[in-house]
């Protein structure tokens, strides 16, 4: 009865498709190989091999079997696999090759248990690795057998026998069984896929049918259920428990096939009664979705996906750690999706401002665990490629720009950043203008969404600032920029046909270099912008002129500092006396930072800290850097980062190689407006560290604001540091106090 339970235990562990295959592998093997290294302790008896060989191969097959169970329990298989075939290369195969009659006995067959399990177990480099040095390993003990045979303990012939064909008998055994896991496992799983195909193929016919009631929202679920899986997969979810969140999160706004068409597209506000219609559907979802008993989980995330943190969600109205976890992913990932994507009333929102109001809705509307992952999605994606798909081409959603009157058109805006963007395009004269010149130019420009805007609402909600508009033929017309300069080159570039017209720009701190090359001249233009936390779009336009063929390249290593010659001064905001370390200016998120700072328990940094005037945003603040390199600096030689905190409460863990415990209390807070105009204004802020070996607390209070990192170093690090940096922020004054 328990060899038959047990037999149905380990036979449902190996089928099961949600744990890992190689772990899966692992176990297998290791099963049948302890099975072959019990069966091998009667075999040696019969076969009258020494007593030692015979315990010393019982106590081993104890041992691997207590490990083997270790390593399971506590999910350390892939630390498992290495060490066993350690072992297995190092000591057991020699062992076996000594003690069991070396190239005459039994030995051969016994081999193969090396290279069966390196192949099947092991991955990569460390499979390779382990294969050669079993080759090695076993020459040697061939080559020391041949030349000092009295170091082998040979048997008589028949004893050789049938140690032979016990080798073979129990080797066959576990290939024999490995084999009908393999094929076992190939019906099952190829069955699975067929399952789980036909159960996405209808989950995606739904989810299309859902998205075409709503005529802006397009592919929202598909892009709801990518969001919600990214987050899964960084906050540590299998494989297969990101894969139920997928399906789960494309599922959650099934409910809304119940919800009339035209209360679902309605321009304009919602009556109160069309909005309680529209509070239906996740209860509606939850009724479709609960019949499917294949996934019985599918339900949570249509069910629960608009209760809110704080409790005041809907319909159930739960709060915190009472909404499902998938409920509370998918809530992030909706709310994000919503924001990015286009709506009859707006365009997508600009990232700077999702990111916002995420911040905001911490601890309200969202999980904060959650949020953060979001925000640190935001932040691996500074192209803003994490949201709705336009389908648009090249130039502004044609593959001709015809222009006619002056900026008649403007296509979307080419970023400029260090590392310079070669752009190349077609222009031909504007037929139905025929007589007229044609002009091409480019306008310099900076706004939230990288787009060129004429109507003043638009320009004022997105920051929109142009800095100058330059011609092709050279002449300039100054906006917002501080000073321009222009040379014509020599020579030009003759390899170009005519009509084609080579642009390189690239932008080093508050400076602006652009050259414009074609087959006749080529001139260079430098631009002094307001200061350096602007950014820089390039918008193609003209006058009477047709624009085509666009192609764009980005180098990819940033030019030096001094690449671009300056004819301005450089725009400083932190003429201020220095405290013990130099002043630090952060025109953009990181770009710049303190020197390290050795972390002594007992140590205070007090320093003063004023938004820059360009900052508008919550995270437009300090924030400091616990981290090691070889030179204590920031990216320095072996650098490494255990924490990242910043002064509105935000945090965020770069590796795995530190476990950070944060505590944010905004008992007195006043509220995110006032937050940045209390930055804005500038102030005295201080950062306490207490360091016991590893562990290192660190505290600091702003504005309501009170901050406790308690951050557990894993690794061993000879020096641990920490530096101040930030957003958009100017730190002076800064002093570093020692207690006691």
């Amino acid at each position: 009865m328990i060899i038959k339970k047990l037999y149905t235990g380990i036979k449902k562990y190996v089928f099961d498709s949600t744990i890992e295959i190689r772990e899966r592998m692992f176990i297998l093997f290791s099963i049948t190989v302890l099975l072959a290294l019990f069966a091998a302790v009667p075999a040696g008896l019969i076969m009258r091999e020494p007593i030692s060989a015979t315990v010393s191969t019982f106590v081993g097959a104890l041992l691997f079997s207590l490990y083997v169970g270790y390593a399971a329990k506590k999910r350390q298989t892939d630390r498992a696999r290495i060490v066993i075939s350690f072992v297995l290369v190092f000591a057991f195969l020699p062992a076996m090759f000594f003690t069991n009659g070396g190239a005459q006995g039994g030995t051969p067959t016994w081999l193969l248990l090396g290279t069966i399990y390196i192949t099947l177990i092991l991955e990569k480099t460390w499979k390779k690795i382990m294969l050669v040095c079993e080759v090695v390993i076993m020459t040697a003990c061939w080559i020391v057998g041949f030349y000092f045979p009295h170091l082998v303990t040979e048997y008589s012939r028949a004893g050789n026998y049938f140690d032979s064909l016990a080798g073979l008998f129990i080797v066959s055994a576990i290939v024999g069984t490995l084999m009908s896991f393999q094929v076992n496992l190939f019906r099952k799983e190829e069955a699975q896929k067929n399952v789980q195909r036909l159960f996405a193929q209808t989950a995606t016919a739904l989810v299309n049918a859902i998205d075409k009631k709503d005529e802006y929202t397009h592919g929202h679920s598909s892009r709801v259920a990518e969001y919600s899986k990214k987050i899964a997969q960084h906050a540590g979810k299998t494989p297969s428990e990101c894969e139920e969140i997928f399906y789960i999160a494309l599922l959650h706004d099934v409910g809304k096939i119940g919800i009339p068409k035209s209360i679902i597209n309605k321009g304009g506000n919602l009556t109160n009664d069309e909005y309680e219609i529209i509070k239906r559907h996740p209860v509606m979802g939850a009724q479709i979705l609960q019949s499917i008993t294949e996934y019985p989980f599918i339900s949570i995330g249509a069910h629960f996906h608009h209760e809110r943190y704080d409790g005041k969600g809907y319909p159930m109205g739960l709060k915190g750690s009472d909404i499902p976890e998938i409920a509370r992913i998918i809530a992030v990932a909706d709310a994000y999706d919503a924001m990015t994507s286009k709506r009859s009333y707006r365009n997508a929102i600009p990232q700077n401002d999702v990111r916002e109001e995420i911040i905001k809705g911490i601890g309200t509307q969202f999980d904060p665990k959650f949020a953060n992952i979001m925000i640190h999605l935001i932040d691996l994606d500074p192209k803003y490629e994490m949201k709705e798909n336009e389908d648009t081409k090249d130039l502004s959603g044609k593959s001709e720009m015809a222009i006619g009157t002056h900026r008649e058109y403007v296509a979307e805006g080419i970023v400029v950043q260090q590392n310079i963007t070669s752009i190349e395009i077609k222009v031909t004269e504007n037929k139905t203008n025929s007589g007229r010149k044609s002009a091409p130019s480019l306008i310099l420009f900076d706004s939230l969404d990288g787009r060129y805007h004429t109507a003043e609402t638009e320009k004022k909600k997105l920051l929109y600032f142009e800095y100058a508009e330059i011609s092709f033929d050279g002449h300039v017309a100054v906006y917002g920029a501080r000073k321009i300069e222009t040379t014509w080159k020599e020579p030009p570039l003759p390899e170009l046909d005519t009509g084609i017209y080579r642009l390189e720009a690239v932008k080093v701190k508050d400076h602006v270099l652009l050259r414009v090359m074609n087959s006749a001249k080529t001139f260079e233009a430098i631009m002094a912008l307001p200061d350096s936390s602007r950014f820089v779009y390039i918008g193609l336009t003209g006058t009477n002129c047709c624009i085509s063929n666009l192609k764009i390249e980005k180098s990819k290593e940033k030019v030096s500092t001094d690449y671009i010659p300056r004819i301005a001064e450089e725009i400083s905001y932190i003429k201020a006396p220095a405290g013990n370390i130099p002043n630090v200016q952060v025109d953009g998120y990181r770009t710049d930072s303190s020197v390290g700072i050795p972390i002594r328990d007992g140590m205070k940094i007090v320093f003063h800290t004023k938004a820059l005037p360009t900052a508008r945003l919550v995270w437009h603040c300090p924030s400091y850097v616990i981290f090691y390199s070889k030179d204590g600096t920031i990216s320095g030689k072996d650098y490494q980062e255990y924490s990242l905190v910043r002064l509105d409460g935000e945090n965020w863990e770069t590796e795995k190689i530190a476990e950070n415990t944060f505590l944010v209390n905004k008992q007195d807070f006043l509220g995110w407006d006032s937050w940045k105009a209390f930055n804005t204004e500038g102030y005295d802020s201080s950062v306490s560290f207490h360091k016991q070996g590893n562990e290192i607390v660190s505290t600091t209070e702003n504005f309501g604001i009170s901050i406790r990192c308690t951050t557990v170093i894993k690794c061993d690090a000879p020096e641990i540091y920490v530096a101040l940096s930030g957003d958009q922020c100017a730190l002076t004054n800064i002093r570093i106090f020692q207690e006691g």
